[in-house]
């Protein structure tokens, strides 16, 4: 099996009445992207957008190397260790882990250390999984 030729991964909470706000104090982090439902913000390519629903961003560093575990171990390091806090955010949001797979080849693959996948599940979050495959 061979490696990824790049991976994403991004912290994600949804919710129409989701305040970045207090998303941010109750997780100690600015998000990448936070934004009111109504209000616009701009992609990374700089279109201007109106959010349909509140939503609360934070994205790992881009890696090229495929280290999707390295990327969200660092992702839930970087925040609050309160689980508390967490199960309240994700009893009031959608929330999940983004993760961006590119393929290098046709039979690619990652995996996940036993630790990252505890920490995941003791703050209640899912992963959602999008795979590209490889680019001509």
């Amino acid at each position: 099996m061979g490696a990824l030729q790049r991976t994403e991964a991004t912290l994600r909470f949804f919710g129409d009445d989701l305040d970045p706000a207090e998303v941010s104090e109750r997780l100690g982090a600015k998000p990448t992207v936070g934004v009111r439902k109504g209000d616009s913000w701009r992609t990374s390519r700089g279109v201007e957008k109106v959010a349909p629903t509140g939503s609360w961003r934070l994205e790992a560093r881009a890696e090229r190397s495929g280290d999707l575990d390295g990327q969200i171990s660092e992702l839930l390091g970087a925040l609050s260790q309160d689980l508390d806090a967490w199960r309240a955010l994700v009893a009031r949001y959608k929330a999940d882990v983004f993760c961006g797979l590119f393929l290098a080849s046709g039979n690619d693959g990652v995996d996940l250390r036993p630790e990252t996948l505890a920490a995941l599940g003791e703050r209640g979050l899912r992963l959602d999984f999008d795979i590209y495959g490889v680019e001509a």
